[in-house]
């Protein structure tokens, strides 16, 4: 009898099982692990897998600006989309990313957390398995409700969507480290709007995309992104704010 779909998908849940870096026990015991999973991975089969490294400071000196990185490159070329967000944030979610054929499965981002609470990066492979890195960032809190330090600066507007960028030679590709200036308004400051980079993507010079991303409003205010490629590649980044700014920037 022919399997289906499910059945092989079945399968592979229990070889991963049986890995000793996946697991179906939650690393960091959270109660709105049952949530999320169907909230944003419409509960779809999952393992919680020690390949994906989700590393962060174990306690957030300025909760405005926590540095979390993601690395799932242990999962080699079978990685199609990377989902992270915070779980006890008042807007929990924080990047969902696209990586193509020539950008690896790693990402770094500074983010804005309220409370001490569990961050989970969810890495989907081409079978349809969710591989879950999970850790727990202690914080005094009040991130994302903190009134915005762009905004205190005169003449900030002037510099709406400057780009700083520089790219590194790592021993397995090329990192493109860059900040954006932009306020990231969450609308959880009281008198101002959302106003936030919502999509990024990342082009070579003939326009193709490279990879893709949506942000959310946890991201930091002047966000800084760190994106790996596998060669020196020239590329060009693009992005969108939720009132329709476009901004470019060459890497």
């Amino acid at each position: 009898m022919e399997l289906d779909w499910r059945s092989f998908l079945l399968l592979a849940l229990l070889a991963f099982a049986c890995d000793s870096k996946a697991t179906s026990t939650d690393p960091v015991t959270s109660v709105m692990w049952d949530y999320y999973h169907q909230r944003l991975l419409g509960g779809e089969a999952f393992v919680f897998d020690e390949q994906v490294k989700l590393s962060a400071p174990p306690f957030a000196e300025d909760a405005r600006q926590v540095p979390i990185q993601i690395d799932a490159t242990a999962l080699s070329d079978e990685v199609v989309r990377i989902l992270a967000w915070a779980e006890l944030n008042p807007i929990p979610q924080i990047v969902d990313f696209r990586p193509g054929e020539q950008v690896l499965p790693r990402l770094a981002i500074r983010i804005r957390i309220e409370q001490a609470t569990p961050i989970r990066a969810a890495v989907q492979t081409r079978d349809g398995l969710w591989h879950i890195g999970s850790t727990y960032i202690e914080a005094a809190g009040g991130g994302c409700t903190a009134p915005s330090v762009v905004r205190a600066q005169a003449g900030w507007e002037e510099h709406l969507g400057e780009v700083l960028g520089k790219r590194f030679t790592l021993a397995d590709g090329n990192r493109l480290r860059l900040q954006v200036a932009h306020p990231m308004d969450n609308g959880l400051v009281g008198g101002i709007p959302e106003f936030f980079l919502n999509q990024a993507e990342l082009r070579d010079l003939q326009g193709q995309r490279l990879a893709v991303m949506e942000l959310f409003p946890a991201v930091s205010e002047n966000p800084t992104i760190s994106l790996d490629m596998r060669d020196a590649t020239p590329a060009e980044l693009w992005l969108r704010d939720n009132n329709g700014n476009e901004f470019k920037a060459q890497l």
